[in-house]
């Protein structure tokens, strides 16, 4: 029999409300809290403590204040920067490309409840990977809701509720996000 933790990274319905989960959750809130106290001075610290939270590059850049669930979920590649007040709701993986910008005020979720009323008061989850390839911008305010894919290039303007994949070289705009034009 599976542990909540190995339901919820294979995208099965799992308990998040488990011993273990609640833990790590509260190590990856300790460190974002600490890494949201830091000085703007204390590069180094911020760096260090944020190397302890999620797996990134060297040239990743996320301003005060971040939150993510537990951390080890989020992948980052080279060149990355995130605005203010970003939130990273990591129960499945998070992968993020190179050269990707994040504006202010965006949250990556991959987790949704059932829609059974009975397992939703249960406290149950289950969540969906995110991605984003390269080059791509996420407008201020947007949000991806969880199995989104956002292809090479593409750009989610402000505002925007992502909730079906986006290819590659187009823009996304509006609840829910529709493309309204192509982009080199």
């Amino acid at each position: 029999m599976q542990d909540n933790k190995q339901k919820m990274l294979s995208g099965e319905l799992y308990s998040p409300l488990c011993s273990l989960l609640s833990n790590e959750r509260k190590r990856a809130k300790a460190l974002c809290y600490e890494y949201n106290q830091c000085h703007p001075d204390q590069k180094g610290k911020r760096q260090q403590t944020l190397s302890k939270l999620v797996n990134r590059s060297s040239k990743a850049i996320i301003e005060a204040n971040f939150y993510c669930d537990y951390g080890y979920n989020i992948s980052i590649g080279s060149n990355f920067y995130a605005n203010h007040n970003c939130i990273m709701l990591d129960a499945a993986s998070i992968t993020i490309a190179d050269n990707v910008m994040i504006g202010p005020n965006v949250t990556l979720s991959t987790t949704t409840h059932p829609l059974d009323s009975d397992l939703r008061s249960q406290g149950y989850a289950i969540a969906h990977p995110i991605s984003l390839d390269d080059n791509v911008w996420i407008g201020m305010g947007a949000h991806i809701l969880p199995g989104v894919s956002i292809g090479k290039n593409s750009v989610v303007a402000a505002g925007a509720v992502v909730t079906k994949d986006v290819p590659d070289n187009c823009m996304v705009a509006g609840i829910p996000a529709r493309i309204v034009r192509t982009v080199s």
